[in-house]
């Protein structure tokens, strides 16, 4: 009898240490509480796949953060699954977790996320994948903590549209022939990722004609695949290669490469028959750019992102908040802009809107790396 008491005992310590919900998790002192078993604060970040490496530095800021203020952090991974993303959200929120830091599988999430997290008094704080203006909307405490994405197509238009006005040859009557790797189609960066770059470029005289794009989902090695695809139809034609992120840059790079795409000669800032561009300024995309492969990118501040995602969340939590604080150093909006969901007026103070930087061999930020 004592055996099976005490077998019964250890079976409920077990049990009482898991989070339902799926997806990775960590956390120290986790309860069935609103906090953890120490009174600590507890935050749950919830990200859409820490496989690209943007996300990957997100979550390891925020992981960081949470150290320095002794948060008791929990951490999901919903691998892209948006079904499995609610589950985790709603299973968290039956367990007492009120405050998150989440970037959703997709923009439509948001609404119900904060509709289920208003009705337990909670609070969220979105970065990446933009919340829509309605979920906002859902109470003050629902914020957006990210950068604009059009401004980022507008960037890398920019340094296109430079380095063909420094070499006209590459470019004859201006015209553009590119070659865009698109992220996740209809995703909200990826949608205003693109208008920027077109925008820009237009706006700078050039004739763009893509000579083919398709979505390579974030990922290197889809990239990769359709570049050499590509290459085999299109090779001398293109003079550009755009990509939405710096990881399908990458990819791009390797195909380049590997097709023997190369020269010896340095003078335009590459070693490869044309420029390939991405946009976030990863570590490994910098290191592209040092061994003169990686053209140029754009920087998507993941550290600044991440501090004033969870820092206004951390301050909901503690009872600091006031409106129109600053978080993790940036300011509240206070301007509408042209792209959702900081351009509605009504809730232009939850947006805290980190800016993209250009980053090219000329720039402090790669001089600095």
């Amino acid at each position: 009898m004592k055996k099976i008491m005490l077998m019964l005992v250890v079976l409920f310590a077990v049990s009482s240490m898991v989070f339902a919900g799926g997806g990775a998790q960590s956390g120290s002192g986790a309860s069935s509480g609103g906090a953890a078993q120490d009174g600590k604060v507890r935050i749950a970040l919830m990200m859409r796949n820490v496989d690209e490496q943007f996300l990957k530095d997100y979550s390891d800021n925020v992981r960081k953060l949470a150290a320095e203020k002794g948060v008791d952090l929990i951490v999901q991974d919903a691998r892209s699954d948006q079904a499995q993303q609610l589950t985790q959200v709603q299973t968290l929120l039956n367990q007492g977790v009120k405050h998150f830091v989440i970037i959703p599988c997709i923009s439509e999430l948001s609404e119900q996320f904060n509709k289920e997290i208003q009705a337990k008094g909670g609070a969220a704080s979105y970065s990446n994948t933009q919340p829509t203006v309605a979920s906002l909307k859902v109470g003050p405490h629902f914020f957006f903590a990210s950068s604009p994405e059009f401004v980022g197509g507008t960037f890398q238009g920019k340094i296109i549209a430079d380095y063909f006005d420094k070499f006209p040859a590459k470019a004859p009557n201006k015209a553009i022939n590119m070659l865009l790797i698109n992220g996740q189609m209809g995703h909200p960066a990826q949608v205003n990722r693109r208008a920027g770059l077109l925008a820009e470029l237009r706006n700078r005289g050039y004739t763009v004609n893509i000579l083919a794009e398709d979505s390579a989902n974030w990922a290197p090695d889809q990239a990769q695949q359709k570049m050499d695809a590509w290459i085999a139809s299109f090779r001398n034609r293109f003079n550009v290669v755009a990509a939405q992120n710096d990881g399908m840059a990458l990819g791009a790079v390797q195909s380049l490469i590997q097709n023997g795409l190369v020269k010896t000669d340095l003078s335009d800032g590459t070693r490869l028959a044309v420029p390939v561009l991405g946009i976030d300024a990863t570590g490994d995309a910098i290191a592209s750019m040092k061994r003169n492969e990686l053209y140029a990118t754009v920087l998507q501040d993941a550290v600044g992102q991440s501090a004033a995602a969870f820092d206004v969340i951390y301050q909901i939590a503690t009872g600091t908040y006031k409106p129109g604080n600053p978080a993790g150093g940036t300011p509240a909006a206070t301007t509408p802009i042209a792209e959702a969901p900081a351009n509605d007026p009504a809730i232009i103070g939850q947006c805290y809107l980190v800016p993209f930087v250009p980053v090219d061999k000329d720039s402090a930020y790669f001089k600095a790396r």
